[in-house]
């Protein structure tokens, strides 16, 4: 059984880790809320979504849910969360698009990645969107 002093203060050192994560965190999905959200109210989120509307309909998402890919293949995780919590989507939808971004986010820094270990980037591209586009049209056929 570990002793009052250490197990406060490994609580300690767990709280102040959490709250750097949290922080870390906020930096990417609090202003892309904003974003988002400000971009709503104005009619370019309408113009993304007719002009991405005929894509997006193969996946069973709204055009709007181009969004979300384009700040997760292109920024972060995060930053596609950020996008889907300030859009209105149903569950279904979000389940297509967190489908669709387990193969295919990030794409700036992990082909980078990819392309130091001697993997072709093209190749890596390829084959993550390929997996992301079969796996959100069979969602979209299954869900």
């Amino acid at each position: 059984m570990l002793n009052k002093g250490l197990s406060l203060n490994t609580l300690k050192r767990g709280f102040i880790s959490g709250l750097k994560i949290t922080w870390q965190l906020s930096k990417i999905l609090v202003p892309v809320y904003f974003i988002v959200t400000i971009l709503k109210h104005t009619p370019i989120i309408n113009w993304i979504s007719t002009g991405f509307a005929p894509l997006m309909k193969l996946f069973g998402l709204p055009g709007k849910a181009a969004i979300v890919l384009v700040m997760g293949n292109v920024v972060n995780l995060y930053a596609a969360i950020g996008a889907i919590a300030s859009l209105d989507l149903s569950i279904r939808e979000i389940y297509i698009l967190a489908i669709m971004l387990s193969f295919c986010h990030s794409l700036l820094v992990e082909t980078a990645i990819a392309k130091k270990i001697g993997l072709s980037a093209i190749k890596v591209i390829a084959v993550r969107m390929a997996l992301a586009v079969v796996f959100g049209i069979a969602f979209n056929l299954i869900l």
